[in-house]
Formats: C-alpha cells, sequence, structure tokens
C-alpha cells in the first residue's frame, strides 16, 4: 500500500535503525500515491533540509495514524494494517519509520514474509504501508522514507524486499520487476508490473520462488493492488 504525491519492536534493532538514520516515498505495498482527503491534522509546511528519519515511538501513533488516513482515504483500513503489524511477532521484526519536520509528515513500514525457495523458505521483508500526508507530497519525503527502509533492511539482513506498486516511480528507488528476476506473485490478482523487489547485498541467484504473505498482509486487503 503506498500514499503518497510501516519502529523496530526489538530494542537492538531500534538501536541499529536510529544508528543508520541518524548518520543518514509511491503506491500499494507499500504506498498508494496520495489520492487521499485533505481533511484531519494538517502538517505545517515541511522544511526538507531539516526533515529527519527515525524509529517510531509510541508518542508517534496518533500522528501516524493520520497520515496514513489523509494520505490513503481508505476509512482507517492502512492504520488497521498499522496497528496489527506493530504488534506482531516475525523472524524478521517489523520495522515502523517515520519522517519528522515539526511533526510527523510520513511513514513507511516493513514487514515479515517468506520467500518459498526450491530448497528453503527464506526470510525476507515487505514495504507496506508508505504514505506522506497530502500537504508534504511531492517534495522527496518519500524517496527519503524508501531508502531509510532500505537501510534497515539492510542492518536485519534481509536479502529482498518486495512491495505492490508503480514500476515508474520504485523503479528509480532501487526496484526492479520482481517476475523478470524469476520470482512469482502471490496472487494472481497482483498486475506483472505492480510487483516489485529490491535485492540488497545477503541476496544470491538461488533465491528464487514465490512470495509468500502471512495472514496479517491478507486480512487488511495487500495483494489485492488495483490494476491501473
Amino acid at each position: 500500500m503506498e500514499a503518497i504525491p510501516p519502529l523496530a519492536h526489538a530494542s537492538g534493532l531500534c538501536h541499529v535503525v536510529a544508528s543508520l538514520i541518524l548518520c543518514v516515498h509511491t503506491e500499494r505495498s507499500g504506498v498508494r500515491l496520495g489520492r487521499g482527503k485533505r481533511g484531519g491534522t494538517v502538517p505545517g509546511k515541511a522544511d526538507m533540509a531539516t526533515v529527519e528519519i527515525r524509529p517510531e515511538v509510541p508518542s508517534d501513533h496518533g500522528a501516524v495514524h493520520a497520515i496514513n488516513d489523509a494520505a490513503f482515504d481508505d476509512d482507517g483500513g492502512v492504520t488497521r494494517l498499522v496497528q496489527d503489524l506493530r504488534v506482531q511477532r516475525t523472524p524478521l521484526p517489523t520495522v515502523s519509520l517515520v519522517a519528522v519536520a515539526d511533526q510527523p509528515v510520513g511513514h513507511v513500514m516493513l514487514s515479515h514474509a517468506w520467500l518459498d525457495a526450491e530448497s528453503r523458505l527464506i526470510d525476507v521483508l515487505v514495504l507496506s504501508p508508505l504514505a506522506v500526508h497530502p500537504s508534504t507530497q511531492n517534495k522527496g519525503v518519500g524517496s527519503r522514507l524508501i531508502r531509510a527502509s532500505l537501510d534497515a533492511a539492510e542492518a536485519l539482513g534481509a536479502p529482498l524486499v518486495f512491495l505492490e506498486g508503480s514500476s515508474a516511480y520504485y523503479g528509480r528507488r532501487g526496484f526492479e520487476g520482481a517476475m523478470d528476476l524469476g520470482f512469482r506473485r502471490p496472487s494472481l490478482r497482483i498486475p506483472e508490473r505492480a510487483f516489485q523487489v529490491a535485492r540488497l547485498s545477503r541476496y544470491d541467484a538461488t533465491m528464487t520462488g514465490t512470495l509468500v504473505y502471512r495472514d496479517v498482509h491478507w486480512r487488511h486487503g495487500v495483494g489485492l493492488y488495483p490494476a491501473p
């Protein structure tokens, strides 16, 4: 799921992600480009030079829900996904990052899934949702969230990050067509071009197979990306 122009729950990961970010975005998967409403709390105009990407903390929850509600305009469906992803315990922990100016203006999550390869199940990550508040879209916030999420996935040792989204958008931000690389969609309902993957340093050419979503993804509609 994406909506633009989904904190590490393990304390160790929180420190890893924080150190990465402090030293250092638009369609479903991961992010639906902002077709959202502009109601609710509207962040002030963000100064992109001062935007910080950091792990989500509990005090961010209300603002994160408002960002996703405004960006997706889906009666809280993505917010319910976010809430469920926060509490799941999986081999690769959920990562939730926020883009903060004076207050949060963007949000991205990574969550665990499997690649059903020929010889074994491989732990991978799914980027979903990605959201930037409509008042702050088209300013590069989504791109920075994507870069930070891939850095976090690398730090966790994940070999692959999958998403459902725009090939034109994500193709410029480290993702490639997954089917061209030998990966199979978790559902035939997902358009081939929307099925995207980023290969990280632990990837090797034996890693081909079918992406297997967790129940939480199906429950909240990930895997049902609408055809353009």
